[in-house]
């Protein structure tokens, strides 16, 4: 697997990607705390974002099945580097308007980036090299967020904002160098153009044909609202703790978490059932969804999110793993960007609850919502999927 050099520019190119996105989310975060004192309108300025990308999501999708996936890929890149000239703007002029034009645009080329990558990674890798793969991809992103996290709050501490997205600038450039060494066996120009486009209605009668995918969809729901309440929450908690260095902690111990769960996915996998495994990673994420209820001793909240994250890193390769060998592979761009889209959606409205219940209850009991909530769906799903006797494998 590591002598194919389609897999190394993959796996450089989301590392790379990830440190100007990174960069970004951390910049958006301290511009909005100098402008937006409230955590529900922080909530709705990012939601704005996210919901560009739900509304693109069909057309992405039958332009992904239907086109280059390799120029789709160029095209989204290469929009993630206009899509920053709009947040040099509102740093010049100080406006959340053109913070938002800078959210809305690179959501949609993320819109396209994401299902794209993910139909791509088994066009370059064998079948049983898939979860290994897939671990390792999530390992990149993983590391990127540490170290764009990581260099991002340093840069703060000795250099103005626009220093964030000046990097965000250059490692998007980059990125779309890297990616133009990405070499398909893809179908021709003229073969694309008399290929009819799938309808993006098509996605829902194949999710119930295939009920093993469903369901794995349905259970993303729980890591969900764990992560779309991430930022909010760290800010919260570093505020509850007097304590600016809290936050960078918090996303290293997720990071580790994460990359030792997705390094040591292949032997767990092989040992625990595919179905066992995933359901046990979401009643665990319960419980600590209900462990923020303690949130006020800290050596808590760092196993809370060092836990999280191994759980996530467990979870994940195994559900993008069966997502791409069980849905047929016409139908991986469109479904690719469903999932996108439902992701997407699921968390606006996390953030904008997380955003209500900050500002009406606090940390503490915005982790009793979430973790009673996550049970409640977690014990639900499994006994659904118990009396139809569905086995979920990968």
């Amino acid at each position: 697997m590591w002598k194919n050099k389609n897999i190394w520019i993959v796996l450089i190119g989301e590392f790379v990607v990830g440190l100007g996105l990174w960069a970004g989310i951390i910049g958006n975060l301290a511009f909005m705390q100098t402008l937006v004192p409230s955590d529900f309108h922080k909530s709705i300025i990012l939601a704005a974002g996210m919901l560009a990308g739900v509304l693109i999501g069909p057309m992405a999708g039958r332009m992904i099945d239907t086109y280059s996936k390799r120029t789709v890929l160029l095209a989204s890149s290469a929009g993630r580097i206009i899509s920053v000239s709009f947040m040099f703007i509102a740093l010049w002029t100080n406006s959340i308007i053109w913070m938002l034009a800078f959210l809305i645009s690179l959501q949609l080329c993320a819109a396209f980036f994401m299902p794209a990558l993910q139909a791509i990674i088994p066009m370059i890798a064998k079948e049983d090299e898939l979860l290994t793969l897939n671990g390792w991809h999530m390992n990149a992103r993983t590391v990127s967020r540490i170290v764009g996290t990581a260099a991002a709050g340093l840069m703060l501490s000795y250099l103005d904002l626009k220093w964030l997205y000046i990097s965000s600038f250059i490692v998007y450039i980059a990125m779309f160098g890297i990616l133009m060494l990405l070499k398909l066996e893809e179908k021709t120009q003229g073969e694309h153009r008399q290929k009819e486009r799938g309808s993006f209605k098509e996605v829902w009668p194949m999710l119930k044909e295939y009920p093993v995918v469903l369901t794995t969809l349905v259970l993303t729901i729980i890591p969900v609202l764990f992560l779309g309440s991430f930022n909010l929450v760290v800010i919260n908690l570093t505020e509850i703790h007097a304590s600016a260095g809290l936050s960078g902690v918090l996303y290293t111990v997720e990071g580790i978490g994460f990359m030792l769960g997705a390094f040591f996915i292949k032997r767990i996998s092989e040992r625990i059932n595919t179905g066992t495994m995933l359901f046990t990673a979401a009643f665990a994420m319960g419980f600590l969804d209900l462990s923020l209820y303690l949130s006020g001793i800290k050596p808590i909240v760092i196993f809370t999110f060092a836990s999280f994250g191994f759980l996530v890193g467990c979870f994940y390769p195994v559900a993008v793993t069966i997502f791409q060998r069980q849905v047929p592979k016409e139908f991986h761009g469109r479904f690719f960007s469903f999932r996108n889209m439902f992701d997407q959606l699921l968390f606006q409205i996390v953030l904008l609850s997380t955003g209500a219940l900050l500002d009406l209850l606090g940390v503490q009991f915005v982790g009793v919502v979430f973790g009673v909530l996550s049970l409640a769906m977690t014990l639900y799903f499994f006994i659904q999927i118990n009396a139809k006797q569905i086995k979920i494998v990968s």
